[in-house]
């Protein structure tokens, strides 16, 4: 028996057998077991980096655009950015990687415009695999969805999920500490839905004869393997609604009752026309909202403050950090900051490199000659 046979016989034996207390132990040495073979089997076909779609990360950060062909992400993209992508009302139109470049608040942006996704991408249908290498290593995700076919955000998730993208969630809190002897023992800082003994099984399945584990939150039998696993991405998402030109407008009624089902909030979703270019500003606000990004403005030597393009960090950037995306010799040559903005206590309050910066912080730098 191959390891595609082993996997679909796990699988068969999973959704044959009923979830409660005394099946639960089982259940999760067969999701262990399947964690493990699916990981075999996709390093068996190299199918982990994806041949062809390799994308170079420029400007400030990624987002990747993610749906089904013909949904209008190229259209989006050239509409928001200086890409050139082929578009077409027919499927599979994107047979490449089409990174373009957003200016949104003064970060530079990329967005990827990657090849529709289709059901059986994570098995490597349709290139799924390559596509879904460039969505693991972005940023931020937008789900692409027709205001036809709201329905294409269950099957986008799964594919993404298959594939060890955790949309909009934080790591697992598991710390696990291998020990010579004694056994695995289990703290946790909370009460778990899982007995101890089950969790001793999971261990054990992934290897661990002699360990310590802690679990600092409340899990279920998929994400304690997801914590024990270390190959999963965590990844912010935000959704997005096309062809809202195409409806009447009677008829957002029954999209936000198809977003509600899928616990999306209508309002947290950006509805747009990539066409007609409408709800462009929109989606930018919201792309930067999520992306967790701050603007530190330079008062550079002899020319004062530059409003036009600041540094752009992350949400808790240090002093230090801003010092690193620099470059040069400016950390080499660093004694201090002079700090004005939200994070000041006053105006150029002298600070060193673990001073957490804000957004629209004024930054001047104090280096050795």
């Amino acid at each position: 028996m191959g390891l595609e046979d082993e996997i679909e016989a796990i699988e068969e034996e999973i959704a044959n057998t009923p979830y409660n207390k005394s099946t639960e132990a089982h259940i999760g040495r067969l999701k262990s077991k399947l964690a493990q073979k699916k990981e075999k089997l996709e390093n068996q076909s190299g199918s982990g980096g994806g041949q062809g779609y390799a994308v170079e990360k420029h400007g400030d950060a990624s987002v990747a655009l993610v749906g089904f062909p013909s949904v209008g992400k190229s259209t989006l993209i050239n509409a928001m950015t200086n890409a050139d992508s082929e578009t077409g009302e027919y499927e599979f139109t994107t047979l490449t990687v089409n990174p373009g470049m957003v200016d949104i608040n003064g970060a530079h942006i990329q967005l990827l415009d990657v090849p529709g996704l289709i059901e059986g991408a994570a098995d490597g249908r349709g290139g799924g695999k390559e596509v879904l290498s460039v969505v693991r290593s972005a940023d931020l995700l937008i789900f692409m969805l027709s205001v036809f076919e709201i329905e294409q955000y269950d099957r986008l998730r799964e594919e993404l999920y298959n594939n060890k993208i955790r949309i909009d969630q934080t790591p697992p809190r598991v710390t696990i500490r291998k020990k010579i002897k004694d056994g695995i023992k289990v703290t946790s800082t909370v009460d778990q839905p899982m007995d101890d003994d089950t969790i001793k099984q999971v261990l054990r399945e992934h290897g661990y004869v002699n360990a310590d584990i802690n679990l600092g939150e409340e899990l279920d039998i998929d994400r304690l393997i997801d914590g024990i696993m270390d190959n999963r991405v965590y990844t912010p998402s935000i959704v997005t609604v096309n062809k809202t030109d195409l409806i009447e407008p009677s008829y957002k009624e029954q999209v936000d009752e198809e977003l509600r089902k899928r616990d999306i909030d209508p309002e947290e979703a950006t509805f747009i026309s990539a066409a007609e270019e409408k709800g462009l500003d929109a989606l930018k606000e919201r792309i930067w909202n999520n992306l967790g990004l701050i603007r530190v403005y330079m008062d550079k030597p002899g020319r004062g403050v530059d409003w036009e393009e600041p540094l752009v960090v992350s949400e808790g950037a240090t002093i230090g950090d801003a010092l690193s995306k620099l470059g040069g010799d400016f950390e080499d040559r660093f004694r201090f900051a002079r700090i004005r903005g939200p994070s000041a206590k006053h105006d150029g309050q002298q600070v060193g490199e673990d001073h957490v910066l804000e957004d629209e912080d004024v930054l001047k730098l104090v280096l050795r000659k």
